[in-house]
Protein backbone atom coordinates (compact mmCIF):
# COMPACT_ATOMS: atom_id res chain seq x y z
CA UNK A 1 0.00 0.00 0.00
CA UNK A 2 1.14 3.76 -0.81
CA UNK A 3 2.33 4.72 2.46
CA UNK A 4 1.48 9.07 2.93
CA UNK A 5 3.87 10.80 5.19
CA UNK A 6 4.57 14.46 5.76
CA UNK A 7 5.83 15.02 2.07
CA UNK A 8 2.31 15.42 0.98
CA UNK A 9 -0.61 16.67 1.89
CA UNK A 10 -2.47 15.01 5.17
CA UNK A 11 -6.03 15.86 6.56
CA UNK A 12 -5.09 17.48 9.98
CA UNK A 13 -8.07 14.38 11.07
CA UNK A 14 -5.53 12.20 9.93
CA UNK A 15 -2.80 13.10 12.67
CA UNK A 16 -3.98 16.35 14.21
CA UNK A 17 -7.15 15.77 15.25
CA UNK A 18 -9.47 12.98 16.98
CA UNK A 19 -8.43 9.69 18.65
CA UNK A 20 -7.26 7.00 17.60
CA UNK A 21 -11.11 4.87 18.45
CA UNK A 22 -12.73 7.62 16.07
CA UNK A 23 -10.66 7.80 13.20
CA UNK A 24 -10.02 3.71 13.82
CA UNK A 25 -14.20 3.30 12.79
CA UNK A 26 -13.42 5.58 9.67
CA UNK A 27 -10.44 3.72 8.60
CA UNK A 28 -9.82 2.30 5.60
CA UNK A 29 -9.17 -1.28 6.96
CA UNK A 30 -12.04 -0.76 8.72
CA UNK A 31 -14.15 0.08 6.00
CA UNK A 32 -12.75 -2.56 4.12
CA UNK A 33 -12.93 -5.09 6.60
CA UNK A 34 -17.26 -4.02 7.47
CA UNK A 35 -17.97 -4.55 3.37
CA UNK A 36 -16.63 -8.40 3.79
CA UNK A 37 -18.38 -8.77 7.07
CA UNK A 38 -21.74 -7.84 5.06
CA UNK A 39 -20.72 -10.20 2.42
CA UNK A 40 -20.31 -12.94 4.95
CA UNK A 41 -24.02 -12.49 6.41
CA UNK A 42 -25.28 -12.38 2.96
CA UNK A 43 -23.78 -15.50 2.02
CA UNK A 44 -24.51 -16.75 5.06
CA UNK A 45 -28.32 -16.20 4.65
CA UNK A 46 -28.19 -17.02 1.08
CA UNK A 47 -26.88 -20.70 2.17
CA UNK A 48 -30.07 -21.46 4.29
CA UNK A 49 -31.85 -20.48 0.68
CA UNK A 50 -29.35 -23.13 -0.49
CA UNK A 51 -27.94 -20.26 -3.23
CA UNK A 52 -24.39 -20.75 -1.53
CA UNK A 53 -22.67 -23.80 -0.21
CA UNK A 54 -21.50 -23.78 3.52
CA UNK A 55 -18.01 -24.36 2.21
CA UNK A 56 -18.31 -21.27 0.21
CA UNK A 57 -19.79 -19.65 3.29
CA UNK A 58 -16.53 -21.04 5.19
CA UNK A 59 -14.20 -20.10 3.14
CA UNK A 60 -15.42 -16.54 2.51
CA UNK A 61 -15.05 -16.64 6.89
CA UNK A 62 -11.97 -17.11 6.57
CA UNK A 63 -10.54 -14.93 4.79
CA UNK A 64 -12.91 -11.42 6.08
CA UNK A 65 -10.13 -9.92 7.65
CA UNK A 66 -7.56 -10.89 5.42
CA UNK A 67 -7.70 -7.13 3.90
CA UNK A 68 -4.99 -6.60 1.27
CA UNK A 69 -5.74 -3.09 0.24
CA UNK A 70 -2.37 -2.46 -2.32
CA UNK A 71 -4.12 -5.80 -4.42
CA UNK A 72 -7.48 -3.80 -4.18
CA UNK A 73 -6.10 -0.09 -5.43
CA UNK A 74 -3.84 -1.92 -8.46
CA UNK A 75 -7.15 -3.55 -9.52
CA UNK A 76 -9.22 -0.18 -9.19
CA UNK A 77 -6.19 1.66 -10.96
CA UNK A 78 -7.23 -0.53 -13.99
CA UNK A 79 -11.47 -1.20 -13.56
CA UNK A 80 -12.33 2.34 -12.22
CA UNK A 81 -14.67 1.23 -9.45
CA UNK A 82 -13.45 0.71 -6.14
CA UNK A 83 -16.32 -1.52 -5.00
CA UNK A 84 -15.92 -4.03 -7.44
CA UNK A 85 -11.73 -4.09 -6.91
CA UNK A 86 -12.62 -5.33 -3.46
CA UNK A 87 -15.15 -8.17 -4.58
CA UNK A 88 -11.71 -9.05 -6.96
CA UNK A 89 -9.53 -8.87 -4.24
CA UNK A 90 -11.38 -10.93 -2.00
CA UNK A 91 -12.53 -13.61 -4.57
CA UNK A 92 -8.88 -14.15 -5.51
CA UNK A 93 -8.44 -15.18 -1.75
CA UNK A 94 -11.12 -17.52 -1.97
CA UNK A 95 -11.18 -19.45 -5.24
CA UNK A 96 -14.31 -21.85 -4.40
CA UNK A 97 -16.45 -18.68 -3.06
CA UNK A 98 -15.59 -15.51 -5.04
CA UNK A 99 -18.04 -16.71 -7.48
CA UNK A 100 -21.03 -15.79 -4.85
CA UNK A 101 -19.59 -12.92 -3.15
CA UNK A 102 -21.97 -9.81 -3.77
CA UNK A 103 -24.65 -11.86 -4.97
CA UNK A 104 -28.12 -10.31 -6.03
CA UNK A 105 -26.82 -7.22 -4.65
CA UNK A 106 -25.76 -3.30 -6.10
CA UNK A 107 -22.68 -1.55 -5.18
CA UNK A 108 -25.19 0.49 -2.12
CA UNK A 109 -26.71 -2.58 -0.86
CA UNK A 110 -23.18 -3.05 0.79
CA UNK A 111 -21.62 0.35 0.89
CA UNK A 112 -24.94 2.19 2.39
CA UNK A 113 -25.14 -0.61 4.78
CA UNK A 114 -21.28 -0.34 5.37
CA UNK A 115 -21.67 3.47 6.12
CA UNK A 116 -25.14 3.20 8.61
CA UNK A 117 -22.45 0.68 10.76
CA UNK A 118 -20.09 3.29 10.79
CA UNK A 119 -22.21 6.02 11.73
CA UNK A 120 -23.70 4.26 14.27
CA UNK A 121 -20.23 3.07 15.97
CA UNK A 122 -19.68 7.05 15.69
CA UNK A 123 -22.96 7.97 17.58
CA UNK A 124 -22.42 5.54 20.05
CA UNK A 125 -18.72 6.66 20.48
CA UNK A 126 -19.92 10.49 20.26
CA UNK A 127 -22.93 9.87 23.10
CA UNK A 128 -20.09 8.23 25.88
CA UNK A 129 -17.79 11.16 25.29
CA UNK A 130 -20.89 13.78 25.99
CA UNK A 131 -21.91 11.82 28.92
CA UNK A 132 -18.32 12.05 30.27
CA UNK A 133 -18.62 15.75 30.08
CA UNK A 134 -21.71 16.17 31.21
CA UNK A 135 -19.90 14.66 34.49
CA UNK A 136 -17.12 16.75 34.57
CA UNK A 137 -19.72 19.64 34.34
CA UNK A 138 -21.56 18.48 37.11
CA UNK A 139 -18.41 18.64 39.21
CA UNK A 140 -17.91 21.51 38.28
CA UNK A 141 -21.23 23.31 39.12
CA UNK A 142 -21.75 21.99 42.54
CA UNK A 143 -18.21 23.21 43.08
CA UNK A 144 -19.46 26.91 41.96
CA UNK A 145 -23.38 26.86 42.25
CA UNK A 146 -23.37 29.91 44.90
CA UNK A 147 -20.23 31.72 43.47
CA UNK A 148 -21.37 35.13 43.24
CA UNK A 149 -20.26 36.68 40.04
CA UNK A 150 -21.30 39.33 37.79
CA UNK A 151 -23.44 38.33 34.91
CA UNK A 152 -23.43 40.75 31.52
CA UNK A 153 -25.71 41.40 29.31
CA UNK A 154 -24.73 43.11 25.55
CA UNK A 155 -21.37 42.61 26.87
CA UNK A 156 -22.31 45.10 30.01
CA UNK A 157 -22.18 44.20 33.50
CA UNK A 158 -25.86 43.63 34.47
CA UNK A 159 -27.10 42.06 37.89
CA UNK A 160 -25.01 39.31 39.86
CA UNK A 161 -25.63 35.59 39.24
CA UNK A 162 -23.37 32.40 40.04
CA UNK A 163 -20.45 30.86 38.41
CA UNK A 164 -22.44 27.48 39.10
CA UNK A 165 -25.44 28.49 37.25
CA UNK A 166 -23.92 29.94 34.51
CA UNK A 167 -22.27 26.18 33.84
CA UNK A 168 -25.30 24.82 34.34
CA UNK A 169 -27.07 26.91 31.01
CA UNK A 170 -24.39 25.08 28.84
CA UNK A 171 -25.00 22.00 30.77
CA UNK A 172 -28.79 22.17 30.08
CA UNK A 173 -28.09 22.38 26.27
CA UNK A 174 -25.98 19.74 26.23
CA UNK A 175 -28.51 17.39 28.53
CA UNK A 176 -30.77 18.25 25.17
CA UNK A 177 -27.98 17.55 22.44
CA UNK A 178 -27.52 14.19 24.50
CA UNK A 179 -31.54 13.57 24.05
CA UNK A 180 -31.19 14.13 20.88
CA UNK A 181 -28.05 12.18 19.85
CA UNK A 182 -29.95 9.06 21.78
CA UNK A 183 -33.25 9.59 20.11
CA UNK A 184 -31.50 9.09 16.27
CA UNK A 185 -32.15 5.73 15.12
CA UNK A 186 -29.54 4.36 12.95
CA UNK A 187 -31.30 2.08 9.56
CA UNK A 188 -29.28 0.84 6.94
CA UNK A 189 -30.48 0.36 3.36
CA UNK A 190 -31.23 -3.22 3.40
CA UNK A 191 -30.75 -5.22 0.55
CA UNK A 192 -33.35 -4.09 -1.66
CA UNK A 193 -31.75 -3.81 -5.10
CA UNK A 194 -30.51 -1.33 -7.98
CA UNK A 195 -33.65 1.00 -7.43
CA UNK A 196 -34.96 -0.23 -4.27
CA UNK A 197 -37.54 -2.59 -5.34
CA UNK A 198 -35.97 -5.85 -4.28
CA UNK A 199 -36.58 -7.26 -7.56
CA UNK A 200 -33.27 -8.90 -8.09
CA UNK A 201 -33.48 -10.60 -4.53
CA UNK A 202 -37.22 -11.59 -5.47
CA UNK A 203 -36.18 -13.67 -8.57
CA UNK A 204 -32.83 -15.01 -6.70
CA UNK A 205 -35.39 -16.43 -3.84
CA UNK A 206 -37.91 -17.71 -6.77
CA UNK A 207 -38.27 -21.42 -5.34
CA UNK A 208 -36.13 -21.62 -2.35
CA UNK A 209 -38.95 -21.07 0.31
CA UNK A 210 -37.17 -17.95 1.70
CA UNK A 211 -39.59 -14.73 1.27
CA UNK A 212 -37.58 -11.50 0.58
CA UNK A 213 -39.07 -10.34 4.11
CA UNK A 214 -37.17 -13.11 5.72
CA UNK A 215 -33.94 -13.01 3.83
CA UNK A 216 -33.41 -9.50 4.53
CA UNK A 217 -34.63 -9.80 8.29
CA UNK A 218 -32.07 -12.26 8.78
CA UNK A 219 -29.11 -10.16 6.90
CA UNK A 220 -30.00 -7.02 8.96
CA UNK A 221 -30.13 -9.71 12.21
CA UNK A 222 -26.68 -10.41 11.63
CA UNK A 223 -25.74 -6.93 11.32
CA UNK A 224 -27.55 -5.98 14.65
CA UNK A 225 -29.12 -2.58 12.15
CA UNK A 226 -32.42 -2.04 11.54
CA UNK A 227 -33.32 -1.52 7.51
CA UNK A 228 -35.70 1.31 5.90
CA UNK A 229 -38.83 0.13 5.21
CA UNK A 230 -38.44 1.58 2.03
CA UNK A 231 -35.29 2.98 -0.76
CA UNK A 232 -34.01 3.78 -3.24
CA UNK A 233 -30.35 2.83 -4.81
CA UNK A 234 -29.77 4.16 -1.72
CA UNK A 235 -30.83 4.87 1.56
CA UNK A 236 -32.82 8.33 2.43
CA UNK A 237 -29.95 10.79 2.63
CA UNK A 238 -32.22 13.10 5.01
CA UNK A 239 -30.86 10.05 7.67
CA UNK A 240 -26.99 11.85 7.37
CA UNK A 241 -28.59 15.16 7.23
CA UNK A 242 -30.17 14.14 10.68
CA UNK A 243 -27.17 13.02 12.64
CA UNK A 244 -24.94 15.72 10.87
CA UNK A 245 -27.58 18.62 12.05
CA UNK A 246 -27.49 16.66 15.59
CA UNK A 247 -23.63 17.56 15.55
CA UNK A 248 -23.91 21.08 14.31
CA UNK A 249 -26.54 21.68 17.66
CA UNK A 250 -24.06 20.46 19.91
CA UNK A 251 -21.40 22.03 18.62
CA UNK A 252 -23.19 25.25 18.39
CA UNK A 253 -23.90 24.69 22.28
CA UNK A 254 -20.15 24.50 22.85
CA UNK A 255 -19.40 27.46 20.48
CA UNK A 256 -21.44 29.72 22.13
CA UNK A 257 -19.22 27.81 25.55
CA UNK A 258 -16.14 28.63 24.68
CA UNK A 259 -16.62 32.19 22.77
CA UNK A 260 -17.79 33.10 26.64
CA UNK A 261 -14.92 31.71 28.16
CA UNK A 262 -12.98 33.45 25.54
CA UNK A 263 -14.32 36.36 26.76
CA UNK A 264 -14.22 36.21 30.68
CA UNK A 265 -10.27 35.22 30.15
CA UNK A 266 -9.50 38.29 28.52
CA UNK A 267 -7.86 41.03 30.33
CA UNK A 268 -10.64 43.04 30.85
CA UNK A 269 -12.43 40.47 32.54
CA UNK A 270 -9.85 37.93 33.65
CA UNK A 271 -12.65 35.57 35.82
CA UNK A 272 -11.38 32.21 34.07
CA UNK A 273 -8.02 30.81 32.27
CA UNK A 274 -7.68 27.71 30.72
CA UNK A 275 -4.95 25.98 32.08
CA UNK A 276 -1.34 26.90 31.14
CA UNK A 277 1.53 24.33 31.38
CA UNK A 278 4.43 25.48 32.88
CA UNK A 279 6.97 25.29 29.39
CA UNK A 280 3.86 26.36 27.33
CA UNK A 281 4.20 29.63 24.92
CA UNK A 282 1.64 31.56 24.46
CA UNK A 283 2.84 34.01 21.68
CA UNK A 284 6.13 34.02 19.31
CA UNK A 285 6.25 37.52 19.65
CA UNK A 286 4.42 38.30 23.19
CA UNK A 287 6.06 36.04 26.16
CA UNK A 288 3.94 37.34 28.20
CA UNK A 289 0.62 35.84 26.56
CA UNK A 290 -1.71 33.31 27.80
CA UNK A 291 -3.99 32.76 24.73
CA UNK A 292 -7.13 30.88 25.06
CA UNK A 293 -5.80 28.27 22.38
CA UNK A 294 -8.34 25.17 23.49
CA UNK A 295 -10.95 27.65 23.32
CA UNK A 296 -10.05 28.93 19.92
CA UNK A 297 -9.41 25.55 18.53
CA UNK A 298 -12.93 24.76 19.71
CA UNK A 299 -14.77 27.29 18.20
CA UNK A 300 -13.01 26.83 14.93
CA UNK A 301 -13.36 22.86 14.55
CA UNK A 302 -17.12 23.70 15.58
CA UNK A 303 -17.85 25.94 12.77
CA UNK A 304 -16.22 23.31 10.52
CA UNK A 305 -18.33 20.64 11.98
CA UNK A 306 -21.69 23.35 10.76
CA UNK A 307 -20.32 23.62 7.16
CA UNK A 308 -20.49 19.91 6.90
CA UNK A 309 -23.65 19.83 7.99
CA UNK A 310 -24.91 22.10 4.95
CA UNK A 311 -23.33 19.46 2.34
CA UNK A 312 -25.41 16.87 4.44
CA UNK A 313 -28.70 18.73 3.74
CA UNK A 314 -27.75 19.40 -0.18
CA UNK A 315 -26.92 15.66 -0.76
CA UNK A 316 -30.59 14.86 0.52
CA UNK A 317 -32.07 17.62 -1.40
CA UNK A 318 -30.59 17.14 -4.56
CA UNK A 319 -30.50 13.33 -4.40
CA UNK A 320 -32.84 13.14 -8.12
CA UNK A 321 -34.99 10.42 -8.36
CA UNK A 322 -33.83 7.17 -7.39
CA UNK A 323 -29.80 8.27 -7.06
CA UNK A 324 -27.04 9.99 -8.33
CA UNK A 325 -23.60 10.20 -7.79
CA UNK A 326 -22.54 13.11 -6.86
CA UNK A 327 -22.62 12.87 -2.87
CA UNK A 328 -20.25 9.87 -3.27
CA UNK A 329 -17.60 12.01 -2.64
CA UNK A 330 -18.07 14.91 0.13
CA UNK A 331 -19.65 12.14 2.14
CA UNK A 332 -16.38 10.53 2.22
CA UNK A 333 -14.99 13.67 3.69
CA UNK A 334 -18.47 15.49 5.29
CA UNK A 335 -19.28 12.35 7.29
CA UNK A 336 -15.51 11.16 8.64
CA UNK A 337 -14.69 14.64 9.52
CA UNK A 338 -17.48 15.51 11.35
CA UNK A 339 -17.40 13.28 13.70
CA UNK A 340 -13.38 13.42 14.01
CA UNK A 341 -13.72 16.87 14.43
CA UNK A 342 -16.31 16.73 17.28
CA UNK A 343 -14.17 13.71 19.04
CA UNK A 344 -11.64 16.24 18.98
CA UNK A 345 -14.38 19.22 19.98
CA UNK A 346 -15.23 16.92 23.23
CA UNK A 347 -12.30 15.61 24.38
CA UNK A 348 -10.72 19.22 24.39
CA UNK A 349 -13.73 20.22 26.49
CA UNK A 350 -13.72 17.57 28.67
CA UNK A 351 -9.83 18.80 29.65
CA UNK A 352 -10.49 22.41 29.57
CA UNK A 353 -14.08 22.11 31.97
CA UNK A 354 -11.82 19.90 34.45
CA UNK A 355 -9.15 22.07 34.41
CA UNK A 356 -10.85 25.65 34.25
CA UNK A 357 -9.10 28.17 36.75
CA UNK A 358 -11.94 30.22 38.28
CA UNK A 359 -10.33 33.77 39.52
CA UNK A 360 -12.32 34.21 42.37
CA UNK A 361 -9.88 37.05 43.11
CA UNK A 362 -10.90 38.97 39.35
CA UNK A 363 -14.51 37.62 39.91
CA UNK A 364 -14.76 39.60 43.54
CA UNK A 365 -12.96 42.63 42.03
CA UNK A 366 -15.63 42.73 39.29
CA UNK A 367 -18.49 42.38 41.58
CA UNK A 368 -17.36 45.09 44.02
CA UNK A 369 -16.88 47.03 40.97
CA UNK A 370 -20.14 46.38 39.52
CA UNK A 371 -22.68 44.65 41.82
CA UNK A 372 -23.91 47.78 43.80
CA UNK A 373 -25.57 48.91 40.16
CA UNK A 374 -27.15 45.92 40.34
CA UNK A 375 -28.80 45.91 43.35
CA UNK A 376 -30.33 49.64 42.90
CA UNK A 377 -33.38 47.50 41.65
CA UNK A 378 -33.28 46.31 44.82
CA UNK A 379 -33.55 49.37 46.01
CA UNK A 380 -36.07 51.08 43.35
CA UNK A 381 -38.29 48.00 44.60
CA UNK A 382 -38.63 48.69 48.26
CA UNK A 383 -38.78 52.43 47.66
CA UNK A 384 -41.72 51.74 45.62
CA UNK A 385 -43.47 49.25 47.98
CA UNK A 386 -43.09 52.14 50.68
CA UNK A 387 -45.31 54.92 48.42
CA UNK A 388 -42.35 56.24 46.84
CA UNK A 389 -42.47 57.55 43.50
CA UNK A 390 -41.24 54.91 40.82
CA UNK A 391 -40.91 57.07 38.20
CA UNK A 392 -38.97 60.22 40.68
CA UNK A 393 -36.29 57.83 42.44
CA UNK A 394 -35.46 56.17 39.07
CA UNK A 395 -34.57 59.57 37.99
CA UNK A 396 -32.37 60.00 41.16
CA UNK A 397 -31.09 56.96 41.22
CA UNK A 398 -29.95 57.08 37.05
CA UNK A 399 -28.51 60.34 37.78
CA UNK A 400 -26.20 58.74 40.62
CA UNK A 401 -25.43 55.71 38.94
CA UNK A 402 -23.91 57.90 36.17
CA UNK A 403 -22.03 59.98 38.74
CA UNK A 404 -20.65 56.73 40.19
CA UNK A 405 -19.93 55.06 36.51
CA UNK A 406 -17.50 57.42 35.78
CA UNK A 407 -16.02 57.64 38.67
CA UNK A 408 -15.37 53.26 38.17
CA UNK A 409 -14.21 53.94 35.02
CA UNK A 410 -11.66 55.56 35.91
CA UNK A 411 -10.24 53.21 38.78
CA UNK A 412 -11.64 55.11 41.46
CA UNK A 413 -13.50 53.34 44.55
CA UNK A 414 -17.15 53.00 43.51
CA UNK A 415 -19.28 55.39 45.23
CA UNK A 416 -22.69 54.35 44.61
CA UNK A 417 -23.35 53.28 47.83
CA UNK A 418 -22.58 56.56 49.48
CA UNK A 419 -24.18 58.66 47.39
CA UNK A 420 -27.46 56.84 47.63
CA UNK A 421 -27.31 56.10 51.40
CA UNK A 422 -26.78 59.73 51.97
CA UNK A 423 -29.25 61.18 49.39
CA UNK A 424 -32.03 63.65 51.79
CA UNK A 425 -34.82 61.99 49.43
CA UNK A 426 -33.86 58.39 50.05
CA UNK A 427 -33.41 58.79 53.50
CA UNK A 428 -37.64 60.65 54.00
CA UNK A 429 -38.27 56.38 52.97
CA UNK A 430 -35.68 54.45 54.39
CA UNK A 431 -32.75 54.58 56.85
CA UNK A 432 -28.84 55.22 55.90
CA UNK A 433 -28.45 51.01 57.07
CA UNK A 434 -31.61 50.19 55.25
CA UNK A 435 -30.32 51.83 52.09
CA UNK A 436 -27.17 50.08 52.64
CA UNK A 437 -28.62 46.72 52.95
CA UNK A 438 -30.76 47.06 50.06
CA UNK A 439 -27.37 47.89 47.80
CA UNK A 440 -25.78 44.51 49.20
CA UNK A 441 -25.73 42.65 45.87
CA UNK A 442 -24.34 39.44 47.85
CA UNK A 443 -27.29 38.11 48.32
CA UNK A 444 -28.93 39.36 44.90
CA UNK A 445 -29.02 36.13 42.70
CA UNK A 446 -31.98 34.84 43.16
CA UNK A 447 -33.05 30.75 42.38
CA UNK A 448 -29.25 30.66 40.99
CA UNK A 449 -27.65 28.52 43.27
CA UNK A 450 -30.69 26.77 43.96
CA UNK A 451 -31.50 25.54 40.48
CA UNK A 452 -27.48 24.88 39.79
CA UNK A 453 -27.69 22.44 41.91
CA UNK A 454 -30.82 21.15 40.43
CA UNK A 455 -28.52 20.96 37.28
CA UNK A 456 -26.43 18.86 38.56
CA UNK A 457 -28.59 16.56 40.01
CA UNK A 458 -29.99 16.35 36.86
CA UNK A 459 -26.97 15.58 34.79
CA UNK A 460 -26.51 12.91 37.83
CA UNK A 461 -29.75 11.36 36.38
CA UNK A 462 -28.94 11.32 33.19
CA UNK A 463 -25.54 9.89 32.50
CA UNK A 464 -26.00 7.14 35.15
Amino acid sequence: MTQYGFDTFLSPMTWRYGTAQMKSIWSEENKRRTLRHIWVALAQVESEASLVTLDQVAELEKHQDDIDIQRSLEIESTIHHDLMAEIKAYAEQCPAAGGVIHLGCTSMDIEDNMDAIRIRDSLALTIEKLKKLLGVFESRIRETYDVRCMAFTHIQSAEPTTVGYRLSQTAQDLLSSLSMLKSIAIHGKGFKGAVGTAASFETLLEGTGMTFEQFESRIMDKLGLPAFDAATQVYPRIQDAQVLEALGLLCAIIHKFALDFRILQGSAVGEVNEYFSEKQVGSSAMPFKRNPINCEKICSLCRLVRSYSLDAWDNASLCILERTLDDSANRRVCLPESFIAVDEILETMISLVSRMIINKEAIKHNFDKFGVFAATERLLMKLGKLGADRQKFHEIIREASLKAWGAAEAGEANPLAGLLSSNPEILMFMTREQVLDCLDASGYVGIAPSRALEMANRIKAAIA
